[in-house]
């Protein structure tokens, strides 16, 4: 699979389940965001077509989760119908994307839009890897600010492993 298979699995912490694709790269060339098949090697559909690979992102996203940050943007999303209906058009956008990718044979297919979500915000990570990715996203929007900039000095993955000397910049 490759050099940037090495590096995701590392980042991940544990081996790719199918081929992946690097879709957004930070600063240091590292992956950040990869493209998952909607289809696994073992046919198990996965939903989740953008994952975030960074341990940067993933750090400062848990954190965002951790202080409520999934029932700030349900509540926003309740309380705000521009922002809800970029929202719902976001998971309409992402889950016609990915089931283009599903052969017409295929018996079991993945489901929901964003994260596997039918409605509202599931995961701030799924989100965040859908704009970072190129894609229009209210959620990821919002929360961009306060994951970036990737500004990390030394890379978090070294000869395909985590680097040891790694930590996240002030």
């Amino acid at each position: 699979m490759g050099a940037d298979s090495e590096v995701i699995a590392a980042q991940i912490g544990r081996r790719l389940r199918a081929p992946s694709e690097v879709v957004a790269r930070c600063p240091l060339g590292l992956p950040v965001v990869v493209t998952v098949p909607p289809l696994l090697e073992d046919g198990t559909p996965f939903p989740t077509r953008f994952w975030l690979s960074c341990p940067l992102a993933v750090k400062r996203i848990a954190r965002l989760e951790s202080a409520g940050g999934i029932q700030q943007m349900e509540s926003r999303a309740a309380s705000d119908s521009e922002f809800a209906a970029a929202l719902n058009e976001a998971h309409d956008r992402y889950r016609r994307d990915r089931d283009r990718l599903v052969p017409p044979e295929a018996v079991h297919r993945p489901q929901g839009g964003v994260a596997g979500a039918i409605a509202g915000v599931k995961c701030l990570h799924a989100h965040f890897a859908d704009y970072a990715a190129g894609n229009l996203n209210p959620v990821g929007a919002l929360v961009a600010p306060s994951i970036e900039p990737l500004d990390c000095t030394i890379p978090c993955v070294v000869d395909g492993s985590l680097n040891p000397e790694w930590r996240e910049p002030k």
